[in-house]
């Protein structure tokens, strides 16, 4: 888990070497299982991330334990494979109460599927990164500004007033800035029309689209707003992995599992 070189290993260890490469080589050419440790009432955070050699791990993660209950190590977030983890959880007789995502329309749709009524909370800080990714930290025009501050805020409504004051400020928003919003421009090459402002326009449709599933934890708290925690794992995982660029992809993909398995079992 730290950048040793063979020497410190063999004077702290008091191993050889060529001991130490045997038993490295065995832990990584298999890992552990992950174990359900609950299933009751479960406030579920689904998030991937990609990693270098087109490795992307998707984690299924217990926010009330602290748990990663399933992952999967693949190339990209795909609609059948998070399906059919999903529907594995649902056999293994996993009572999902809410799942917190960051709108990956493979993730939304699979648990549409899989678990047409579960409550969906969008990841707010993911919605207001978007947004702000669209627009830059310093948009140039008033509506780019105005829907930036509002953006913005996403994460200080914590009470049913903070909400209906916020959906107010949008809807006023809106209401002075949807004929700009929309404008629409010819492309000659193409032959075909679009949004003259695309960046604005995709900030205001990501937000509205996200809406009906962004309040949610108002009304239960203990549903999580964001996936922050499980941004945190791959953070660290990648600092780690970075350590060991040198593995190839197979022994990449066990350490990986061995990674969660010592963070699901610290003790």
């Amino acid at each position: 888990m730290e950048r040793q070189v063979y020497k410190h290993l063999v004077r702290d260890s008091g191993m050889s070497e060529s001991t130490l490469q045997r038993l490295f080589k065995r832990f990584l050419s298999k890992a552990p299982e992950v174990l359900i440790k609950s299933k009751q009432r479960t406030h579920l955070l689904i998030d991937g991330s990609y990693f270098p050699n087109g490795l992307c791990l998707i984690l299924y993660y217990d926010h009330d334990i602290r748990y990663v209950q399933l992952y999967r190590n693949t190339d990209e977030e795909r609609f059948s494979e998070i399906y059919e983890d999903l529907v594995n959880l649902k056999k293994l007789q996993v009572n999902i109460y809410s799942i917190t995502c960051d709108g990956h329309k493979a993730i939304l749709k699979a648990i549409k599927k899989a678990y047409p009524n579960v409550i969906v909370q969008r990841c707010l800080v993911h919605i207001k990164r978007q947004v702000k990714n669209y627009l830059s930290s310093s948009p140039k025009s008033a509506p780019g500004i105005a829907l930036l501050k509002i953006s913005n805020k996403l994460t200080s409504v914590k009470t049913h007033e903070d909400c209906g004051i916020w959906l107010l400020s949008f809807k006023e928003w809106c209401d002075e800035f949807e004929p700009y919003v929309k404008e629409k421009s010819y492309n000659l090459e193409t032959s075909r029309y679009w949004y003259t402002h695309k960046n604005l326009h995709a900030s205001y449709s990501l937000i509205l689209k996200a809406i009906p599933n962004m309040f949610h934890y108002v009304d239960d708290s203990e549903i999580p707003y964001t996936t922050n925690r499980i941004e945190n794992y791959f953070g660290h995982l990648k600092d780690k992995l970075i350590l060991h660029k040198g593995l190839r992809i197979m022994a990449k993909k066990n350490f990986i599992k061995w990674y969660l398995h010592f963070l699901n079992n610290p003790y």
